[in-house]
């Protein structure tokens, strides 16, 4: 192994000083991503329409999908409701609205203390959004809720630089004397990842914010220590990688894959955790003056294939083009690789229309992307698909 796998540097500062340390391993750096809950919610006071009407009447299917919750007097509280099934409706008074029992999983843990003035209630669709109403009030969605313990974090094998050292003296001294105060045991630092040929690459949105709380010799080398590091209010490993995802940042640190369809064999987190490796990994060059692209479809069996099949139809193997829907029409402007306005020949495209149907994603919590979605960005971007 050639040189430390793993770089830990502040990007908050520019003063020569940034490196804050090189370490062997980080322990906490991936982890297993939990999904939201399955709970049980009340719509007080609802006057439900469209589909959620229906639902709650016996006209329609039970399932209505996403539910926008959006605050009338304070948008700032707005939530979403995802994976939605009515269980019960009923009538708070003979001639009133209803009450209607749901169940489904929160997008994001909300203040305690619910906003005043009601809910307009949106369904939320693969091509837009649908009225579903109102309601007074809503019951188990702002409510205490157990939060998960804030997980610690150990470089191991680590060779700390400046910054990390002073934080590593300060944790030595007694809190409350000079030098030992809580904020220089500190550190703050993004992850990046060193290839055997010394180029360093960042994980996207990964980063280190924490308090140094122990030092140890390492068993990796006597002039080398581990590093724990004790998170404050969040995890000390800021946005971790999955946990399986090992695996595809040790095949990139050999270097940028050199064979087309080395993702295929992963499931979709990991084809979405190439796809991020790959952007990590690109290297800004001249769009090129190849006009024609040609996409292996055989594996493009689900959204993540996509991603990856169409970088490595543009920038070869290994290569970035997009690594959701955003970042696809952001690559399309052109500057990464491929000019606006050229044509995308789809091989084996029968195996995306397959994969590719309406529904509802549970991996995203959202309608699930269609093909004829995806062709419709292309086309309006200017991209002259040829189905084959």
């Amino acid at each position: 192994m050639i040189g430390p796998p793993w770089l830990l540097v502040d990007e908050t500062i520019d003063d020569g000083d940034s490196l804050v340390a090189a370490c062997a391993d980080i322990d906490g750096l991936f982890a297993t991503v939990t999904e939201p809950a399955l709970e049980r919610y009340t719509l007080l006071d609802c006057t439900p329409a469209g589909r959620l009407r229906a639902a709650c009447d016996g006209t329609g299917p039970a399932w209505v999908g996403n539910i926008g919750l959006g605050a009338v007097e304070d948008p700032s509280k707005d939530q979403e409701l995802l994976d939605v099934t009515v269980l019960d409706a009923r009538r708070s008074s003979r001639h009133g609205p209803l009450d209607v029992v749901i169940e489904g999983r929160l997008r994001d843990q909300p203040a305690v203390t619910p906003p005043t003035g009601g809910f307009e209630l949106t369904g939320i669709m693969a091509d837009g959004e649908e009225d579903f109403g109102s309601c007074g009030a809503t019951e188990g969605v702002h409510r205490d809720r157990p939060a998960p313990a804030p997980r610690p974090a150990t470089l191991i094998g680590c060779r700390p630089g400046p910054r990390l050292q002073r934080a590593i003296d300060a944790a030595s001294r007694p809190a409350g004397s000079p030098g030992g105060a809580r904020h220089r045991r500190w550190i703050n630092a993004s992850v990046f990842t060193m290839a055997h040929d010394g180029t360093a690459s960042r994980l996207l949105d990964t980063g280190i914010g924490a308090e140094v709380a122990a030092v140890r010799p390492s068993l990796h080398g006597d002039d080398l220590v581990d590093v724990v590091l004790e998170p404050t209010y969040a995890d000390a490993v800021v946005a971790p990688r999955p946990a399986q995802a090992r695996q595809v940042w040790e095949l990139w640190r050999a270097g940028r894959p050199a064979e087309a369809g080395s993702w295929a064999g992963y499931d979709r987190e990991l084809r979405q955790e190439w796809a991020g490796a790959a952007l990590a990994h690109h290297r800004h060059v001249p769009d090129r003056r190849s006009r024609v692209f040609h996409l292996d479809g055989r594996q493009v069996t689900d959204e993540e294939g996509f991603y990856c099949a169409i970088g490595e139809a543009v920038n070869g193997p290994g290569g970035y083009f997009g690594w959701n829907l955003g970042a696809l029409h952001d690559c399309l402007q052109g500057g990464w690789g491929a000019a606006p306005g050229f044509q995308l020949i789809w091989h084996d495209a029968a195996v995306a229309r397959a994969a590719l149907k309406p529904g509802y994603d549970r991996r995203w919590w959202a309608p699930a992307l269609t093909m004829d979605q995806l062709l419709g960005l292309l086309t309006a971007a200017g991209v002259d698909v040829d189905l084959r």
